[in-house]
């Protein structure tokens, strides 16, 4: 998949576009860029557009002073207007759920629906815990290459121990045999992975209730129960600041990573469900 660097009056930002139909801007979760492919899984190309922009911090899109998710929302809209489309529907994933949800509380002529995927919607992680701490060591821009260097290196040699060892991070389910083809698609998504400076200033932003209760359109919360890095609480939490959504709890394998294992062909279909009532509106159940 090739990506590219559109220049705007608010600043560069990279992205691609694959497919035609129904446009769906997906906003990547922390660690990724435009090369993210894994919740593209179940679309058709020749229906929908798939957009994936990089945020600020990630790829070739500098943070300059994109650094909160109103700013980077603000942005994303910059290339909503250069591909000229009038609505789309938002997808944000992990830590890309606080601009997805800007997106949709400030620009509501633009989104016509939003989903919310193991989404963040308040404030993450606290200051004082080890895994703040961590994550200030390990992927702050002078180490982050180095650590995802090494991953990818030895997801090369070893990639059932890199999936292993990675799996307490997704999902809360004891250890066990991990599927051949859930290891590859693990490792190839992670083929792309860089911090840059996007995953130290996810880890501090904080999104408002007064913004969640600004969303307005339809908007589906899909959550694992066994999600290990975003806790299930952040989606209980968007459903009860959001009035026009549904909640669908999953009892899924991989936890965070619910597009990966053979019980991912059932969030696919709910989330397929949801678009499919929102362009035919005959769906009443969502709404």
């Amino acid at each position: 998949m090739l990506c590219k660097l559109l220049n705007t009056e608010l600043g560069a930002i990279e992205y691609a576009s694959v497919g035609k139909g129904i446009p769906l801007l997906f906003l990547h979760g922390g660690h990724s860029n435009c090369y993210e492919t894994l919740a593209h899984k179940g679309f058709d190309l020749e229906r929908f557009q798939l957009i994936t922009p990089s945020r600020p911090g990630y790829g070739q899109t500098p943070l300059n002073d994109h650094q909160t998710p109103k700013q980077a929302a603000d942005l994303v809209i910059e290339l909503v207007t250069h591909l000229s489309l009038d609505q789309l529907i938002v997808y944000g994933i992990s830590a890309g759920g606080p601009t997805a949800i800007e997106l949709a509380a400030n620009y509501p002529e633009k989104v016509s629906g939003l989903i919310l995927a193991s989404a963040i919607s308040k404030k993450w992680l606290d200051e004082n815990e080890k895994t703040y701490k961590v994550a200030q060591r390990i992927f702050n821009p002078k180490m982050e290459k180095v650590t995802w260097g090494m991953v990818r290196f030895f997801s090369r040699l070893m990639p059932g121990m890199i999936a292993k060892s990675f799996y307490p991070q997704f999902s809360m389910l004891p250890a066990h045999p991990l599927k051949k083809e859930d290891v590859q698609e693990l490792i190839a998504s992670m083929k792309h992975y860089n911090s840059g400076t996007g995953f130290l200033n996810d880890i501090d932003q904080v999104i408002e209730e007064a913004t969640l209760k600004k969303v307005k359109c339809p908007t589906l919360i899909i959550h694992s129960e066994s999600d290990s890095s975003v806790p299930l609480d952040h989606a209980q939490h968007a459903h009860e600041m959001i009035e026009r959504s549904k909640l669908e709890i999953l009892h899924n394998e991989w936890g965070h990573l619910f597009w990966i294992g053979s019980d991912s062909m059932g969030s696919i279909a709910i989330t397929m469900e949801f678009i499919n009532a929102l362009n035919n509106r005959s769906g009443t159940n969502w709404f």
